[in-house]
């Protein structure tokens, strides 16, 4: 299977202790022999812990120094010598690495020591913590380890500290990797009880290094109104580890070499909005013990399905499958080996997979194009090249539409002798050739002309009239804003959309060349025209229009940030979108007022009828192609918002159209090619908690030369107001105001509340007391966060008129 997930066998220090009997002439070491086991079982890599027990003995012994007292004073301030030389040469002993040779580390992921605590509450052991982890960092560049599998945070208020260790690692060492070990959430706030405070040095540490073990995490805990008491932990706490990675990657830049081991031992939540959050993440490799498996009917290990369908989402990212345990014999069927057929399974029945494995298919097509941020077009001030429409012309889906719609409108035309067709920007060619087979198709009689600006395309255009069209079509060279045809047409064809509808200037392009367009008033009195302006001749496409949502992504935040340069963070892009999380739910919000996952912005419609004209047809100005919107969306689920998702929606002819809306993008058009939505970056990452608004602003502005946008966003929270009582209710503002002027005296839930526990029923009886009626709250929101305003005049990114 091309680019599939890759799978790693776990072996912890007792399983490399157990294979040195068996080392023979073959293998030199203990660690080579379970590499080519490994091999030979269909593995991809092996991973194993860098150190052994003894590097933790002696740790302890010299930095976990013991109450002094008379007798043991001496050994103390031995230790302590021992510990001050560590600190300023720190090294290993021998005995106390798994590995030391160059080829054990070829296909190995190394763990560090799992018992290091860089965010512990004592300051000397998280002093000396982070000084064993450059040793082992040290160590593992020597011997070229790519990759090092860091041991999780343990402390949510403590986890600056552990960001800080970490970032410190990745500006010593240039070329490897480092993924941050985390579970989805801590199981422990599914236990009824408060767990008893772990002492230092014991959390999440067995007495030899077996098969790591999720580790608890400490995540401080405000009392529970027993108004607010969920049934279910609340959203707060189950994004705890997510947060604790966002603060990491924060402090730590964002940097590239920094990703994910996405660790599925506790089972998972049913949210899917929790989980998807984790899409956006650079998740590289997946930690999946055969404890996490549960046996089926038969006795074979399966995952249970909440596991099951996450994992199969990952796959489309082709992680790193880390299994552990899976020749401990925990299940009775299959052995070893089922656990990776399994897998295999799980990733051959992904849909992500099937689609990318499918030719036809956007996800086939755009394999290499993913996440890949690509510059919009520039389509009057550039020429395409022949290989751009080559790839353009693959798409079938987009010229088979705009066949049909042309079909339609000849089928309900009304009779004539002579219809004139206009495709203005041929290109190369393939919508003039969908024309005539249009044309054929209706037996109606018309005429096409065709124009086109790239000098070089109309060479191609001159074979295939030559050797293709003859006299059916006629050929017309310069820009359509300005060439003139011999008589006004019937029907003009176009294909000047973009990713955002109007991004390469369709409208600009379209109001030069309505001109073309006859008037036909005779169209009323057909019945069955369905072209909304009866009045002109049909324009294809007749509407078009923009949609927005907000995104999270860390990887497409990044590679907009690379050259450190505004210009980047102030340029949309195409992207093929794969490591995205559409932030925004449906509807929400204070009083209901925010509107759908995805947003409409404004609309295109032809013929216009706003515009004034001069004498030959063409608009005075620009200024009627201005737009702006504003959107509120409500946030159900803790993200990060790294910028805005760009779609379209056009509308051919009647009922055809084409569209990358994902609500509507199979249903209109599914599987076209030609289009990738479309990515407004955020300069700074925004925080947006659980049950927040978010309003957006986006402008399409213009001058004589240009067309940009710009945009902004803000953030902010609910908040419920209870009037006072009625001696003091004069001091109540009565303008009801949107946004909460006044003492908030109902607390507000936690910013990381999940939405649907913010507020669950209560009892009247809770509510007041016997004989009184519950004071009206009041809503409003406090604004929380805004970014900057993004592309101010277009001095980064704009499209030539």
């Amino acid at each position: 299977m091309a680019d599939a997930a890759s799978l790693a066998s776990c072996f912890s220090f007792d399983d490399i202790s157990q294979a040195s009997p068996r080392t023979d002439g073959t293998d030199k070491t203990p660690v080579l022999k379970l590499i080519r086991e490994s091999h030979a079982k269909g593995y991809d890599f092996v991973c194993l812990p860098l150190t052994t027990p003894k590097w933790r003995e002696r740790w302890r012994n010299m930095c976990i120094v013991p109450s002094a007292s008379a007798n043991d004073t001496d050994e103390n301030a031995t230790a302590e010598q021992q510990a001050e030389a560590w600190r300023k040469a720190p090294s290993f002993l021998h005995e106390e690495v798994t590995i030391s040779r160059l080829d054990e580390a070829v296909t190995v992921l190394v763990m560090v020591s799992d018992w290091l605590q860089l965010d512990s509450t004592d300051d000397w052991v998280r002093h000396d913590s982070e000084i064993a982890l450059r040793q082992e960092v040290a160590y593992a560049s020597y011997l070229n380890v790519q990759t090092v599998i860091l041991p999780p945070p343990r402390h949510r208020s403590l986890v600056a500290s552990y960001a800080r260790a970490i970032n410190e690692c990745l500006k010593n060492t240039t070329y490897m990797n480092f993924s941050i070990r985390l579970p989805i959430y801590d199981p422990a706030v599914f236990q009824p009880k408060e767990s008893p405070p772990i002492p230092p040095l014991t959390m999440g540490i067995s007495s030899t290094p077996s098969a790591p073990s999720t580790p608890k995490i400490v995540i401080p805990r405000a009392s529970t109104s027993k108004f607010l008491k969920a049934a279910r932990a609340p959203e707060g706490e189950i994004n705890a580890t997510w947060e604790m990675w966002d603060i990491i990657r924060t402090l730590c830049d964002y940097n590239t070499r920094l990703t994910l081991t996405l660790d599925l031992t506790p089972p998972l939540p049913s949210n899917a909005g929790i989980l998807n959050k984790w899409m956006a993440e650079p998740v590289h490799h997946i930690f999946l013990p055969a404890s996490t498996f549960i046996a089926n009917v038969k006795g074979y290990p399966v995952l249970p399905k909440g596991t099951q369908s996450f994992l199969r989402n990952c796959m489309a990212h082709h992680p790193i499958i880390i299994m552990s345990g899976v020749s401990s014999g925990l299940h009775t069927k299959g052995g070893e080996s089922a656990y990776a057929q399994y897998v295999r399974h799980v990733e051959k029945t992904s849909s992500a997979v099937q689609a990318a494995m499918t030719a036809g298919t956007v996800e086939h097509f755009a394999q290499g194009y993913q996440d890949y941020l690509q510059n919009p077009l520039q389509p009057l001030m550039d020429n395409l090249q022949s290989i751009t429409y080559q790839t353009f012309e693959q798409d079938p889906v987009k010229y088979r539409n705009y066949e049909e719609a042309v079909y339609h409108a000849l089928m309900e035309w009304p009779d004539s002798d002579h219809i004139v067709i206009c495709v203005a920007g041929a290109g190369r060619g393939p919508l003039v050739e969908r024309s005539l087979t249009a044309i054929k198709r209706s037996g109606r009689s018309a005429f096409v002309y065709a124009v086109e600006k790239n000098p070089n395309a109309f060479v191609t255009l001159q074979g295939r009239k030559q050797n293709q069209w003859g006299d059916s079509v006629q050929l017309f060279f310069g820009d359509m804003r300005h060439v003139e045809l011999p008589e006004q047409v019937d029907i003009l064809i176009t294909e000047l959309l973009g990713s955002f509808g109007d991004n390469e200037l369709s409208p600009e392009c379209l109001d030069g060349a309505m001109r073309f367009l006859k008037c036909v008033d005779c169209l009323c009195s057909s019945p069955h025209f369905v072209n909304p302006s009866p009045a002109d001749g049909i324009s294809i496409p007749s509407s078009y229009s923009a949609h927005l949502a907000p995104l999270s992504s860390s990887k497409l935040y990044t590679n907009a940030r690379i050259s450190r340069e505004i210009k980047g963070m102030e340029t949309p892009y195409v992207v093929m979108f794969q490591n995205v999380n559409i932030l925004s739910g449906d509807g929400g919000g204070v009083s209901g007022r925010c509107g759908r996952r995805i947003q409409q912005c404004w609309e295109f419609e032809h013929p216009r009828k706003d515009a004034t004209v001069d004498e030959r047809g063409l608009p005075l100005t620009n200024s009627h192609n201005v737009r702006s919107a504003k959107l509120s969306f409500h946030i159900p689920h803790a993200g990060v918002m790294h910028g805005l998702a760009g779609y379209f929606e056009a509308v051919l002819y009647g009922h055809v159209g084409l569209s990358i809306h994902p609500h509507s993008k199979d249903r209109v058009s599914k599987d076209m090619l030609s289009w990738f939505p479309l990515f407004f970056p955020f300069k700074d990452p925004l925080y947006l908690p659980s049950n927040s608004e978010l309003h957006v602003s986006i402008w399409r502005l213009t001058n004589e030369r240009q067309v940009w946008y710009e945009w902004y966003a803000e953030s902010f929270l609910p908040v419920f107001n209870t009037p006072s009582s009625p001696e003091h209710s004069e001091d109540t503002p009565g303008d009801g105001s949107f946004f909460a002027c006044t003492p908030t005296h109902v607390a507000v839930p936690s910013p990381v509340i999940d939405a649907i526990d913010a507020f669950p029923s209560l009892e009247r009886s809770e509510l007041r007391k016997s004989g009184e009626e519950s004071p009206k709250s009041t809503a409003g929101v406090i604004k929380i966060g805004q970014t900057s305003l993004h592309n101010p005049g277009g001095r980064s990114s704009w499209i030539g008129l």
